[in-house]
């Protein structure tokens, strides 16, 4: 009989919150085989994997708690076999397990599906413990917490215990993947600061040279007063913080676009006088076909307007 047939049979038992009686199930046929010396020795076990060790691997702190030992080992990578024969865990009276994997099945909605087990390795309702807390730390992987029996039995403590080893190492896992994302986030902002700054020198430039040209449209137009801008203060772009840069940028762009809309203003007060000439001698060039003819009939126009009037015409 597997431990998940075990398990399915006592469906009404709760390892949250099992009763005393309960949870001292396994431990009562341990202690008829610890009172007699001959029994000491626990049965072999199915054989495991060569040890392997991975820098992927999370160990909890260990919990002592009348004699009995609990320790936790948690990996996002390995499997709770290759978990078990860690060398920390070879001598562990149990070797409880767990896993969680992405399971290649899809849903029909969103939801994520996963691939879960356990092995309680002779630590009855150990197993399905440890589900709970891959399930409520929201992490995929496999873990497995160790039990040292030290002779004296816990009673439903000692899920308290499994629980909270394994907690231990899947919590310094989470920690160090917090510490890698803040490291990447702040290369992140770095490489954008860097391009900002760029960016700002050549917006800069861009605004230097669009106002000189503002300047010489507006001269032309009559606008004697404007000049040409002086150099303005840059700023020390290096250090600004990333919110502030990106803020002088969008002020950047939109000082490109409000000078831009000023030169298309001066551009169109410079064609204004010859438009002005079009009303006061329309009538020349209004059989025109062409912009010859109407240019002919414009210069027509004016002779007789600069001509002296003769009497009596």
């Amino acid at each position: 009989m597997t431990a998940e047939t075990q398990y399915n049979g006592l469906k009404d038992y709760d390892p949250e919150a099992g009763s005393a009686a309960d949870g001292r199930l396994e431990e009562d046929t341990l202690y008829q085989q610890c009172s007699n010396p001959a029994k000491l020795a626990m049965p072999p076990k199915r054989p495991l994997p060569p040890s392997t060790t991975s820098a992927s691997t999370y160990t909890s702190f260990p919990i002592t708690d009348r004699s009995s030992r609990f320790l936790a080992i948690y990996s996002p990578i390995l499997s709770a076999e290759a978990l078990q024969a860690q060398d920390e865990v070879k001598s562990a009276t149990h070797r409880i397990a767990a896993w969680r994997q992405p399971s290649t099945q899809r849903a029909l909605s969103s939801q994520r599906l996963f691939d879960i087990g356990h092995d309680d390795d002779g630590e009855k309702y150990g197993g399905k413990a440890l589900e709970t807390v891959l399930a409520s730390l929201d992490v995929e992987g496999a873990v497995v917490v160790a039990r040292w029996y030290g002779g004296v039995m816990l009673g439903p403590v000692r899920f308290e215990h499994i629980k909270d080893c394994a907690k231990d190492a899947i919590k310094q896992y989470l920690e160090e993947e917090e510490k890698k994302a803040k490291r990447v986030k702040v290369e992140e902002d770095e490489t954008r600061r860097q391009e900002l700054i760029r960016v700002l020198s050549e917006r800069d430039r861009s605004i230097s040279v669009l106002r000189d040209l503002l300047a010489e449209k507006q001269q032309r137009g009559g606008a004697q007063e404007a000049q040409k801008s002086s150099p303005a203060k840059v700023p020390e772009y290096a250090k600004l913080s990333l919110p502030t840069l990106a803020s002088l940028e969008r002020a950047r762009d939109a000082t490109i676009g409000w000078i831009l809309k000023q030169i298309e203003k001066a551009e169109a007060a410079q064609e204004e006088p010859s438009k002005d000439l079009k009303p006061e001698f329309e009538d020349a060039g209004q059989s025109c076909g062409d912009v010859e003819k109407w240019d002919d009939g414009v210069n027509k126009a004016f002779e007789a307007a600069q001509s002296p009037q003769q009497p009596g015409t």
